[in-house]
């Protein structure tokens, strides 16, 4: 079989401090701007790519060769790709996978997404370690770096951005329960991923989906017996109509469970605070400890923010006491909280990382049983 003939179009890469790279035109051609971070995992692009927690981010790919499973209709996790960049080493020339219907060139052309081939991305990978994410410019249209950088630096940053809105669903709907319907749960969508609701409802919940600017009335009017708050972009210290929503359902009694920015979210509505991390936890095998099991999980982050809470003894909050639950091996980055009323029973938790990840790994599946558990004894008390 022939092989398509490589895409020679130059294109020029800058990151904020300067550093500039060349390869060539990878998916679309023109130019974009982000912050530029890293993903480690060597599978799962295309959950990676529909992602909308990426929205307004470059996505550096750390695996040399990507693309050599193509792209198909049925691992997306949203109904497009949400990347800002693309920046590989090695794209893949032909697919090998009897699922593709696409490659991600055709797909990366077809949604404008601008991207660059043949760069190192090991020392890019580096170099946004050692220096931290920043932010960064993609042309196939400037060659000079100089100007091309004056335009990175007059791009806008992900710090203070309240991004949720501009991802989320403009319109409630709901995904049946699948089997005989135990639960009704509220999952207000704040950058959602399609497998969430799939794996609610394999557990017997009718899960309705509301817009990010749903409020505590709209969450009542569903009668539900929990709430969920999804994955999603941004910086969660510009977000608060949704933090302001989420105290109110503590204060009805409604369990809930997040994700992410749902734990980010959830800190801040106990009173904690959070902050940017240096790089971020991006990828399929972070090592997180779950501390009321005391088990070791492979899982998948990503995440620009974390929460600022203690990670020893408990906080005493308006709606109970608030634990660090779950703890990243890597850095002792707060991975998960759990809030508890005055008899010790557990009322809400969170994780940072990504039980829902469909592309795997899958240690943290339990805690979609948690939350049914939870929401079980919450409804018998």
């Amino acid at each position: 079989m022939a092989l398509p003939a490589k895409n020679q179009t130059p294109a020029l890469m800058v990151l904020e401090d300067g550093r500039t790279f060349r390869g060539e035109s990878f998916g679309a051609e023109g130019e974009t701007f982000g912050e530029a971070v890293f993903s480690t995992g060597m599978t799962g692009y295309q959950e990676t790519l529909t992602d909308p927690s990426y929205h307004r981010q470059v996505v550096v790919m750390t695996a040399p060769h990507v693309g050599n499973t193509g792209m198909n209709d049925e691992d997306r996790e949203s109904s497009r790709i949400w990347v800002a960049g693309y920046v590989v080493r090695d794209p893949a020339r032909v697919t090998s996978s009897w699922r593709s219907q696409r490659t991600l060139d055709d797909d990366l052309r077809a949604q404008g997404v601008v991207g660059i081939s043949g760069v190192d991305t090991r020392a890019l990978t580096r170099h946004l370690r050692e220096r931290g994410a920043m932010r960064v410019g993609i042309s196939t249209t400037e060659t000079d770096p100089e100007r091309l950088l004056v335009r990175v630096r007059e791009s806008g940053e992900m710090t203070g951005l309240n991004l949720s809105e501009s991802v989320s669903t403009a319109e409630a709907y709901v995904v049946p329960a699948q089997g005989t319907k135990r639960f009704t749960v509220a999952a207000v969508d704040l950058g959602i991923k399609a497998n969430t609701p799939r794996m609610m409802s394999e557990r017997g919940i009718e899960v309705h989906v509301l817009p990010a600017t749903a409020s505590l009335a709209d969450v009542q009017a569903v009668a539900p017996d929990g709430l969920f708050f999804s994955n999603g972009p941004g910086d969660p210290a510009a977000t608060t109509a949704q933090v302001e929503l989420l105290q109110g359902a503590l204060r009805a009694g409604i369990p809930y469970f997040g994700i992410c920015f749902g734990n980010q979210l959830f800190g801040r509505a106990l009173g904690f605070g959070t902050y940017k991390l240096k790089y971020g936890h991006r990828g399929i095998n972070q090592p997180v400890m779950d501390r009321t099991t005391g088990k070791v999980e492979v899982t998948a982050h990503n995440h620009g923010f974390a929460v600022d809470a203690p990670l020893e003894g408990s906080t005493s909050t308006e709606f109970g006491e608030a634990t660090v639950s779950h703890v990243c091996l890597n850095d002792d980055v707060v991975e998960g909280l759990e809030l508890r009323d005055a008899s010790g029973a557990l009322t809400s938790f969170s994780v940072q990382y990504h039980p829902e990840a469909a592309a795997g790994p899958h240690d943290a599946a339990y805690l979609f049983d948690r939350f049914s558990e939870l929401m079980t004894e919450r409804k018998g008390a």
